[in-house]
């Protein structure tokens, strides 16, 4: 581990923000850390800029694999290299990009899996599947995760729509994660 990653776990230690990363299920001393960022290693961020190269290595050497072309797509960093993440995006596509493109700004997929003509899914004004229906969503809408918990996430939907909806709905966030 690198002296930055020490002294960054040392000071999420002493801060107590270590407790406010998603545990997953897991005890805390399980979830492996990146040796580069001494973060959780999963863990799920977001595109910054609507246009990411993907590429095949830890490298601008590589090849771009992929183009992606949407701000704020979830995506999931599943290793780190340098200053390069590898991430996987809800569709499967892996490769790598620089870590610079990516924010820690917490975001989901609205059902990315669904099949065409799947009926829109209800956003709730609270976390109650009988509370009321304050705007339909379709499948791969992007979502900011505000927060999750009990099995139910509230999202803003682009600067103004919020409500809440079950969390295994959602593709950027883990089952049972807790996030504040």
């Amino acid at each position: 581990m690198s002296l930055f990653s020490c002294r960054l776990l040392a000071a999420l230690l002493a801060g107590g923000l270590l407790a406010a990363l998603p545990m997953r299920g897991e005890a805390a001393s399980e979830i492996p850390l990146g040796k580069v960022s001494g973060l959780p290693v999963p863990r799920y961020v977001s595109l910054k800029t609507d246009r990411v190269n993907l590429r095949e290595g830890p490298s601008k050497d590589h090849r771009t694999a992929w183009v992606f072309q949407r701000a704020g797509l979830p995506v999931e960093i599943t290793a780190e290299y340098e200053t390069w993440r590898r991430i996987r995006d809800a569709e499967g596509t892996e490769g790598w990009v620089l870590h610079s493109l990516l924010s820690g700004r917490r975001t989901a997929l609205v059902m990315p899996w669904a099949k065409a003509g799947t009926q829109p899914l209800a956003l709730y004004a609270r976390a109650d599947d009988h509370a009321t229906v304050v705007a339909q969503l379709q499948p791969n809408v992007i979502a900011n995760v505000k927060t999750c918990r009990e099995g139910w996430c509230r999202v803003v939907i682009g600067t103004e729509t919020s409500g809440y909806i079950k969390q295994d709905h959602l593709w950027g966030v883990y089952p049972n994660e807790t996030v504040e």
